[in-house]
């Protein structure tokens, strides 16, 4: 049986980013996935969007994640030449009562340090977006778009650089607490993972 310090089941964008941190710690590292490819289940239907951490409830861990992530994201991907784009996104309001909802969004961001959302009236919506008919609107600059799979090649090369692998092909058919750690059956390997 292979004995490896860490197995992560799962080569999706979330997968390859624990298994790239676990790498880079100098842990040897085996990344899981049944598939024939990287990213080709819910990371390949992601709307490719780098959210810039407005709706999530003030003061949670998910919140501060996302602001966090957002950041590290974006230099990332400046560092290594991923294609993304910082375009921001446009929350429009077509009635006036509208206007409340969307300041309430702006509050609940500025309490998750999200500082850069700017409200707009009609003719700065209009200016913007000559088509779009609104009343009010919300800008949030810090929001992006990016070449998900781009990312998720960088990531896998990020792990194998540091010693680590990902194998295609390698469902994981079940697993059990060894006396040594978990012990996980692909098929193709018995592997036990250290829990030192």
């Amino acid at each position: 049986m292979e004995t490896v310090d860490c197995v992560v089941v799962g080569a999706g964008v979330v997968g390859l980013a624990v298994g790239r941190a676990l790498a880079l710690s100098g842990r040897e590292v085996l990344v899981l996935e049944r598939g024939a490819g990287i990213g080709q289940e819910t990371s390949s239907r992601n709307s490719e969007v780098v959210h810039a951490g407005i709706y999530y409830p003030a003061g949670t861990l998910k919140a501060q994640l996302c602001v966090k992530g957002r950041d590290r994201l974006y230099a990332y991907c400046r560092e290594r030449g991923i294609a993304h784009r910082q375009c921001g996104k446009l929350i429009v309001g077509t009635r006036p009562e509208h206007h409340a909802t969307l300041e309430g969004y702006r509050t609940l961001a500025a309490a998750n340090s999200v500082t850069d959302l700017q409200m707009l009236d009609r003719a700065a919506v209009r200016d913007m977006e000559p088509k779009v008919e609104a009343v009010t609107g919300l800008l949030s600059p810090s929001s992006g778009i990016i070449d998900s799979h781009a990312l998720m090649l960088n990531l896998q090369g990020d792990i194998e650089n540091s010693g680590g692998a990902v194998l295609l092909h390698t469902p994981v058919l079940g697993g059990r607490i060894g006396v040594d750690g978990p012990e996980l059956d692909s098929g193709h390997y018995r592997l036990s993972s250290c829990s030192h």
